[in-house]
């Protein structure tokens, strides 16, 4: 394997290959029944839609997406400063254990600091360790103020 990663910003090509990434994580998630995403809907819903409805950093290896970081800003918060929120963090199998979520949380990092955005939020599942582990040592704290809920209509 390559160790060359770049971390750079999705464009529209990358769609079908970051479509296979949502696919892997929703299989990963437990919730492939409901996954209702296809190749088309990230390239109109991410490059063609102006404003996008999401943003994505990917980690490319040569030709291959090893990784994608999913996010969208929320601009208006208490701190009357605008927001991100990451939606998806996923690196594939075969690549995990080089630092490459590290690298995608720091653009994105990168990314909330020349937005002037006050935070980055996201949820994480209660069984995923890893994930909570990885975050923990990145310094990111687990905020137990708030709850969340969903209401699907």
């Amino acid at each position: 394997m390559n160790t060359n990663i770049i971390i750079r910003k999705a464009i529209e090509s990358d769609s079908e290959k970051l479509w296979i990434l949502m696919e892997q994580l929703a299989v990963f998630e437990n919730y492939i029944d409901s996954f209702e995403i296809t190749p088309e809907i990230v390239k109109e819903a991410g490059f063609r839609k102006s404003p996008p409805d999401f943003y994505c950093w990917v980690a490319e290896d040569e030709d291959q997406i090893a990784g994608m970081l999913v996010y969208y800003f929320l601009p208006y918060t208490a701190q009357n400063r605008p927001a991100i929120y990451m939606k998806e963090l996923y690196v594939e199998e075969k690549y995990r254990g080089h630092k490459i979520g590290e690298q995608l949380m720091n653009a994105l990092k990168t990314e909330a600091v020349k937005n002037n955005c006050s935070q980055i939020k996201w949820t994480v599942a209660p069984w995923n360790k890893s994930g909570q582990n990885f975050y923990e040592r990145l310094g990111a704290k687990e905020n137990k103020d708030w709850l969340n809920y969903e209401w699907t209509v």
